[in-house]
């Protein structure tokens, strides 16, 4: 696909060095795009083929679609542009790995093959999230693109700490944060997932391949009258360039829709997204939501957050 027909950069922003973004699936691109922009940054979009949602061409300078394996055309895009710094924003769904075809729809290009072939098809290394993205941040270096954490550029989109909600969690979900707050780490230690589910100190679901969302909907259909805790953390390990915690409408929505009754996120580590509306709508629904330093904190010492 040719640039998008969006408006020339305007003087400012031309003077300003481009910004590279690599995006996938979710609401987290498109914000940060709108962000840089009105930064004064000019943005050269690449949108993940079925992940990026086509909004998110009004919203970079220049964009252009491309496939999983287009890893050559990703680095000539961002040369053409003079992009030497670019962010990776938005979930890539890994089980499209195992989807018949996939490799068909997303041809890969020689490039592609030189730097990823050997972990994608070789079975010489595991396949987990940190050792895949890991490799894409390393091959982008080798090709003069640093990949930087958008956390640099936009800290405020880290929750701080406090209790965001109306209604604080009640003391036997506090018990319930504190189980899954340890059984979160120990899952990001060994890189399966961030996020599970508990009710009664006792474990509904681990997120794994499928993602928060998916997790959350399985603990709706094992846990039908709902009253669940969900839990998020960052890794032990947690490298802030991707795969950063992040929670926002469509989390909130799929936690109301499951029946969950709460929601801990960590502080500092987690992006949170479209917080007024989210808070809001959490509120309509009686669910609470914290974020926390540590689990151990006392709850009643949290400041009341005000989403902005």
């Amino acid at each position: 696909m040719h640039a998008a027909s969006s408006p020339s950069p305007a003087p400012a922003r031309q003077q300003a060095a481009p910004i590279g973004l690599l995006a996938g699936w979710g609401d987290y691109p498109l914000l940060l795009a709108r962000h840089l922009r009105q930064g004064g940054r000019v943005v050269v979009g690449l949108g993940l083929r079925d992940h990026a949602d086509p909004e998110l061409a009004c919203c970079c300078d220049y964009f252009y679609w491309i496939g999983i394996g287009s890893f050559g055309r990703a680095v000539r895009l961002f040369r053409r542009h003079g992009v030497r710094e670019a962010l990776l924003a938005g979930k890539l769904r890994k089980v499209e790995f195992f989807r018949p075809g996939v490799w068909w729809r997303h041809r890969p290009d020689g490039r592609f093959l030189l730097r990823f072939g050997p972990l994608l098809f070789s079975r010489s290394r595991d396949r987990k999230d940190d050792t895949l993205l890991g490799a894409v941040v390393e091959a982008f270096a080798r090709e003069g693109v640093t990949i930087v954490p958008p956390t640099d550029l936009l800290p405020q989109l880290l929750a701080p700490p406090g209790l965001w909600t109306r209604r604080a969690p009640s003391p036997y979900e506090q018990q319930d944060i504190l189980f899954g707050w340890e059984l979160a780490r120990e899952m990001g230690r060994l890189d399966v997932g961030q996020t599970v589910v508990v009710k009664g100190r006792a474990t509904l679901c681990v997120e794994a391949i499928e993602g928060t969302d998916a997790a959350i909907a399985r603990a709706g259909q094992l846990c039908p009258k709902g009253g669940f805790t969900v839990v998020k953390v960052a890794k032990p390990q947690q490298d802030m360039r991707f795969d950063v915690p992040t929670v926002g409408r469509h989390t909130v929505q799929g936690l109301i829709r499951a029946g969950a009754s709460c929601l801990a996120i960590e502080a500092g580590k987690t992006i949170f997204l479209d917080r007024q509306e989210v808070v809001q709508l959490a509120d309509r629904h009686r669910l609470a939501i914290v974020s926390l330093e540590h689990p151990q904190q006392v709850f009643g010492t949290l400041p009341r957050l005000r989403a902005a």
